[in-house]
Parts: structure tokens; C-alpha cells; sequence
């Protein structure tokens, strides 16, 4: 374990951020947003905005050089609203002045004549027949549509002892990063284009701004600077705010920062999707699973972004951790009007996991089981087939060690007996235990490639450049790629430098999400390092003899693995640079192979497989229905902990996290506009109401990961919502169907079980 190794900066305040950067002659940029979520644009006036002391240039969409659109993965957004606004984030125009205040001015002179429309908010209404389009090019509103075909779910119900159908809600979730999105472009003398921001993928800010600019790749560089936060938001936003102010950087041959205020942030940047699952689950009498029906809509907002790939993953994993021999799965994403939505940490597995775990614990309480009994008898098993046809057995399947790690650190049994189950015991509030577990694809699977690179300079004075082609969104990837590069080969991690992901120095390695930056990373590092090793080989055999075994890097020196005899890692050093040998060694890795049938939704989606589990103690006021959580535990199978305490502290962030979404966190949208318009309208948890946190790491080294290491980063923020919502059923017998769980909801609950009276009896209401 070695300390983080960007703590240092960031603590003093030594770290840059994006927004700290500053270069002569430069230009602020400040976008003009839509007046109305759905509206013709008829007219715009730039002329009293032109006259403003200051205002250097204004873009509309008919200044725009080359493409109009841009996406990830469909070619939807505009960079500048051209005909309509389709949501309350578009960029209608965007102004460059020499200061921000003259920006501003100009951005509030502007005039644009609307004809406002009916905004589309209800993602139902979207699917209905005649229903007006958000894209009339596209035919549909449906962005992607995705499905699972395993088994005849029909005979399997019609056999089943226990049949339970529901419904579960999940709303529009802001990532609140501590820093609004900055980037600030430099116009290169060669016609290209430099940008320094705070970007979570720049190879996808790098096709933005080319594509926007009408430049070739390697016209564009993207270097990103210290991100103040991300949890997945600071993607598409980003891209086209690096577009914008890389078009007017070229257009006025200065450089243009823009740096967005929080209210600017919170309009155009996207949200967690809102999920509805409407779900059917069938058991036999012995309450072992047979069917499943599950029917998923999300709301992606008015442009496609990342939808795709947040409504595959829980389709592929519709099951939760559980053998189901016949399942029905159809989950799509559509357009409206409502704020944007895109990738946010889990990726869609927070919303499903929340309806999945909750419909487990419904079934159990349906088939007259104990939750965690019921759990036993439906895991996944070493060897099982999947309802994708996919067996396990390349990894430890852990699902069962992990729920009983927790179970026994918690001390379970002892605290469920002690449920109040509807009862209220003293204090006017009742208590409760609640348990959540998952099973989640590593990496990206079969929805991309899966891909990286590492490049390793070793300095003639005997310190080490390090990179690598996935980015450091402050979760730690630098200190676990220095961790296993200090290991490798011997030499402390202060010996190293980890540079910026700079889209000029190393190959594209695909994006950092899905909790793939460890596994991939280190494993094209590990490459890397062989490769140096090679280079050095020859060097060692002339001061320690041939080995074809190969040498042992450790404590500064190496050694040879039969004589025993040493030299210091900065002597082989010397000797190589004598030689003219450069030590610079690039390495790559391509991930196993995957597969999947979208027809049938069939394959091996994921090259292996993490394992979670979450429990949550709670106690609820009888009088106000106010959720107190008192202590949540997180225990994961990350395969091997490269640091364990980074992963540690990755459990304690998940676990607040998904407390906030269980809780507390809904951005209210009403006809199509976010109502908080600052995080002072939005509610995060305080620290005071942080409860006591566990972190439990469960080790099962895996042969697909550097060091037997999988992923982390994720996995940890899906679970803590529907274990807190367990927990307060089994407090209260109230079962909250939609988060986050409002205190109004449980009295109603209550109060509706009891024949309207606030004092609770003994029966189970389902709210």
C-alpha cells in the first residue's frame, strides 16, 4: 500500500485545475441557454449584444464551420441550437469578451424570438402512438431497445406457488462535483487547436472538437487537467464546451476559456436517468425462482448521449445474482423534453439494482422466507449458466462468501430478530435491517471494445514517466498505476511522475467508465514494464550472467535469480544509457473475448464478474417518518485490492452516495425545467447525517485482472439504496416502491395501514 500520490497537491492547493489556468490575451466565454425546454427558434438578434464594451465575437449555429451535431454515439446533439430548443440546456449563442462581466453583458443582450411548444415530459406518453417527435429525423422516440430471451417465462408461471407483480420509480439524480465544468482552448499556429479542461475523456473531447472545428484528429490535442470531481458527468457537457470555445478560439486567434457558474452547470449538464421497472417474478414452493418478467424505460432526455449503454447493462444483468430458468427482459430508452441524461456512477445498475434487490425481498416475504435464506437458495453457484447463456466458472464466483462476510461482521441475525416489523418500540420509532447484493460485468463487455495502452520512460537519473490511455477522474488511478509500477519494478513511488492523459503523447484507450481504468490500465502497464525489462535484459546479463528466467526488480536492486548477485536498479540504468539503449517501453492490452446476440439477448456479455453485498440498519420516527440510518456496511469482491485503502475509501464514497439517492437526492423537474437552479435548491447529504460506515474487502485474485485485480468504483454506489429501503420495511412494514423515500410516504403508508391513524399496528402496507 503506498499513499496517494496526488494528495499532496490537492490538499495545499499546489493541484491545477482547468479553471486555474491563465494565459495572455485570453477571452471568456459565457453560453446563452434556452428561454424554454421545447421551442422554434424564430429570430435572434446579435446586434445590441455586438455592441457591448467588450464582446469580442458571438456564435449562432449558422457561424458553425463543419458539423452541427455531434455524439458519442449517435450524432444528436447540437453544438448550437439551430432550428428548435429540445431541452432547458441547449446553447442557443455563445459570447467571447476580454472579461467575464463583458461576456455576461453580452450573453443578456442578446434577443431570440421563440415560439414556445408543448414540452414532451412523460416517457409513456413518448411511446404513444402519434406522439410528437423530439427528432423527427430519427422516426421514433425510442433511442436504443434492448431484450433477453431465455426459456418460456409463460410455462414457468403457470407452475409457480408465489406470482408477485410490481412497479418501481427512480428519478433525476445531479452529480454535484465540487467543480463546474472549464475548459480553455489555445488556437495552435498550424491551424490546430490546443485544449487544457476538465474533461473525463479526452480522446471523446478530441473527435468533438474536430468534428465541430472540421479539423483532423492529430490537429487537435486535449490535455486534461486535475478533475475536480466527475462521478461520470463530465463527458458529453464537457466535449461540447470544449467544442465551443474551440471554435471561437479559432475563429478570433486568442485563447477562450469558458468556465461555467453552478446555475450554468446544473442547466445543461446531464442527470441519472429515471427508471421505471415494472416487474413480474414467479417461485416455486420452496421459494426458488422460475420466471421473470421485466419491462425497463428510461428517460434519456432530448439527445441520445450514453442511454445505449446505460439500459444494456442492466438488461444483461436483469436477474441480479440469482439462477432464474426462464426470463423475459425488454428494456428501452426514449427521448422528451425533460433535462438531459447520461452516465452516472453504476451506469444504470443504481436504478435497477434498487428495483431488483426490493423485488427479492418482496418474493422472500411473499414465499414466507427469511431474506437471507431465500438469497442462499437462488444465488448464482460456481459453474452456473446465467440467463444468458453464459457459464461462470473462469472466476471465484463470490456472491454467497461476500453475503455471509457481511452477515457476520454486521452481526445479522442478532439485529433482524430485533426488527420492529411494524411495531413501534421505544422512542416513538421503529427499527430495521436490510440487505441488498449484486453481481456486476467488469469493464465495458460486449457494448465496446475493451482496449488499452501504457507508456514507461525510465530518466537517465533513474525516476520514471509514467501514462497511461484512461484518465484520472479522482478515484485513484494514478496512485494504482504507480502502485503496481513501484512493484514491478522495485523502485519507490516517489520515484515516479504520472502525467496527464494527453491525447498527443499516447494512443486512444477507449473511455474511463465502467470501473475499467485499474483493470485496463494495469494491465497495459504490465506490458509496458515487460517490454522495458526486455530492453534491459541484455545490459543485466553483462553485469549479473544470463538468465533465462529472467531478473528479480525489488528494493532498489536487481538480482539474479540463481547466483544471487545484485546490482542498483540506477546502475542497470547507466549501463543502459552507455549503450545507447533508451529506456522507454510502450505496452498494450485487448481485452478477452465477449460475446453477445442481440436478438435474443444471448452471450457472454462480460469477460468476468465482481460481487457485492450491503447492509443497512436504520430507524424510523413514528411521529414524521424521517429515515435515520445508523450504520450502512459495504462488502465487495474487487478481485484483489491493489491499494486497500483507496478501495476502502471507494466503499465509504459509494455507500454516502447511495444513501443521498436512497434518501434524499431528486432533482425536481416541472413541465420540462430543472426546478433547483443552484445546489442550495438541491438536496445532498450533510455530514452530519453520514452514519456509521463499514468497508469489507473480500479478496479473490482474478486471472483477467493486473495483479488478480478487477473493479471497484462502481459496484459500490448501487447497493446502498435498496438495502436502506429493505431495512425500512422491515422496520415499519411499509414497502417505499419509488426513491428517494420521503418521509410523507411512509405516513401515508402507515396511516393507510391503520385505517388512517398515525400510530402503527402490525400489518404490512405496500405503498
Amino acid at each position: 500500500m503506498i499513499a496517494r500520490v496526488d494528495a499532496a497537491d490537492k490538499v495545499t492547493g499546489r493541484a491545477v485545475y482547468a479553471d486555474d489556468i491563465m494565459v495572455a490575451g485570453m477571452l471568456f466565454a459565457r453560453p446563452l441557454h434556452a428561454a424554454h425546454p421545447h421551442a422554434r427558434i424564430r429570430a435572434i438578434d446579435l446586434s445590441a449584444a455586438r455592441a457591448v464594451p467588450g464582446v469580442v465575437e458571438i456564435l449562432t449555429a449558422r457561424d458553425l464551420p463543419a458539423a452541427r451535431r455531434v455524439g458519442t454515439i449517435v450524432a444528436d446533439q447540437y453544438i448550437l441550437a439551430e432550428d428548435r430548443t429540445r431541452y432547458q440546456g441547449d446553447v442557443v449563442a455563445v459570447v467571447a469578451a476580454e472579461s467575464d462581466a463583458a461576456a455576461r453583458l453580452g450573453v443578456s443582450a442578446i434577443r431570440v424570438e421563440y415560439e414556445p411548444l408543448p414540452p414532451l415530459t412523460d416517457p409513456d406518453a413518448a411511446l404513444a402512438p402519434g406522439a410528437p417527435l423530439v427528432h423527427e429525423e430519427q422516426g421514433t422516440n425510442v433511442i436504443a431497445a434492448y431484450r433477453v430471451r431465455h426459456g418460456d417465462p409463460a410455462e414457468a408461471f403457470a407452475r409457480c406457488a408465489h406470482v408477485i407483480t410490481r412497479e418501481y420509480r427512480t428519478g433525476h439524480v445531479e452529480h454535484a462535483y465540487l467543480e463546474p465544468e472549464s475548459a480553455l482552448a489555445i488556437p495552435e499556429a498550424d491551424g490546430g487547436v490546443w485544449i487544457r479542461g476538465s474533461v473525463q475523456l479526452p480522446f471523446n473531447a478530441r473527435r468533438f472538437v474536430a468534428q465541430a472545428c472540421g479539423l483532423a484528429l492529430e490537429r487537435v490535442r486535449v490535455v486534461q487537467a486535475t478533475l475536480g470531481g466527475s462521478f461520470g458527468g463530465k463527458d458529453e457537457t464537457i466535449n461540447l464546451i470544449c467544442a465551443r470555445a474551440a471554435l471561437l478560439a479559432l475563429r478570433t486567434g486568442r485563447p477562450v476559456k469558458s468556465t461555467y457558474t453552478r446555475e450554468e452547470s446544473l442547466r445543461e449538464s446531464y442527470k441519472r436517468h429515471p427508471v421505471v421497472v415494472r416487474a413480474r417474478l414467479g417461485a416455486d414452493a420452496q421459494g426458488r425462482l422460475q420466471a421473470l418478467e421485466i419491462d425497463l424505460t428510461a428517460d434519456g432526455g432530448p439527445y441520445c448521449t450514453s442511454s445505449p449503454f446505460v439500459i444494456w447493462r442492466p438488461t444483461v444483468q436483469c436477474t441480479g445474482p440469482y439462477r432464474i430458468g426462464a426470463v423475459r427482459c425488454d428494456s428501452r430508452a426514449v427521448y422528451t423534453n425533460n433535462p438531459l441524461t447520461g452516465a452516472m456512477r453504476g451506469f444504470g445498475s443504481p436504478q435497477f439494482d434498487f428495483a431488483s434487490e426490493s423485488l427479492a425481498d418482496e418474493m422472500a416475504h411473499a414465499c414466507g422466507l427469511d431474506p437471507v435464506e431465500f438469497r442462499r437458495r437462488n444465488f448464482f453457484t460456481q459453474g452456473c449458466t446465467t440467463h444468458t447463456g453464459q457459464r461462470l466458472d473462469n472466476h471465484v464466483v463470490s456472491i454467497a462468501a461476500v453475503m455471509d462476510a457481511a452477515l457476520a461482521r454486521f452481526g445479522w441475525e442478532e439485529k433482524f430478530a430485533r426488527a420492529s416489523r411494524g411495531r413501534v418500540g421505544a422512542g416513538g420509532e421503529f427499527y430495521g435491517v436490510g440487505l441488498a447484493c449484486s453481481y456486476r460485468g467488469v469493464s465495458l463487455g460486449a457494448e465496446g471494445a475493451d482496449f488499452c495502452s501504457a507508456t514507461l520512460e525510465v530518466r537517465p537519473d533513474g525516476t520514471v514517466e509514467l501514462q497511461v490511455s484512461v484518465s484520472e477522474n479522482g478515484s485513484g488511478l494514478k496512485t494504482a498505476m504507480t502502485r503496481i509500477a513501484s512493484g514491478e519494478l522495485g523502485i519507490p513511488a516517489a520515484r515516479f511522475r504520472f502525467l496527464d492523459t494527453d491525447t498527443s503523447r499516447i494512443p486512444d484507450g477507449g473511455p474511463t467508465v465502467a470501473s475499467r481504468g485499474t483493470l485496463v490500465g494495469g494491465n497495459a502497464l504490465l506490458a509496458a514494464v515487460r517490454e522495458l525489462k526486455e530492453k534491459m535484459a541484455p545490459v543485466l546479463a553483462d553485469l549479473l550472467g544470463p538468465s533465462p528466467e529472467g531478473f528479480t526488480f525489488a528494493d532498489e536492486r536487481v538480482r539474479h535469480p540463481v547466483s544471487g548477485r545484485e546490482v542498483a536498479f540506477a546502475e542497470a540504468v547507466r549501463g543502459c544509457g552507455e549503450r545507447g539503449i533508451p529506456l522507454k517501453a510502450l505496452g498494450s492490452w485487448v481485452g478477452p473475448r465477449v460475446s453477445w446476440d442481440e436478438e435474443r439477448g444471448q452471450g457472454n456479455a462480460y469477460f468476468t464478474y465482481v460481487y457485492g453485498c450491503n447492509i443497512a440498519e436504520v430507524r424510523v420516527a413514528a411521529a414524521t417518518g424521517e429515515v435515520r440510518v445508523l450504520r450502512l456496511l459495504g462488502a465487495h469482491d474487487p478481485g484483489r485490492a491493489i491499494n486497500p485503502q483507496m478501495v476502502a475509501g471507494q466503499i465509504y464514497g459509494g455507500l454516502v452516495m447511495g444513501m443521498g439517492f436512497a434518501l434524499q437526492e431528486s432533482y425536481r423537474v416541472e413541465g420540462g425545467v430543472g426546478v433547483p437552479v443552484n445546489l442550495d435548491g438541491y438536496r445532498l447529504l450533510r455530514a452530519d447525517q453520514v452514519p456509521v460506515l463499514e468497508a469489507l474487502i473480500v479478496e479473490n485474485p482474478d486471472p483477467a485482472g493486473p495483479w488478480g485485480g478487477k473493479s471497484i468504483g462502481e459496484p459500490v454506489n448501487e447497493l446502498a439504496a435498496p438495502a436502506i429501503a429493505n431495512a425500512v420495511f422491515h422496520a415499519t412494514g411499509v414497502r417505499i416502491r419509488t426513491l428517494p423515500i420521503r418521509p410523507a410516504a411512509i405516513l401515508a403508508g402507515l396511516s393507510q395501514r391503520n385505517g388512517g391513524s398515525p400510530h402503527p399496528g402490525n400489518r404490512a402496507h405496500e405503498s
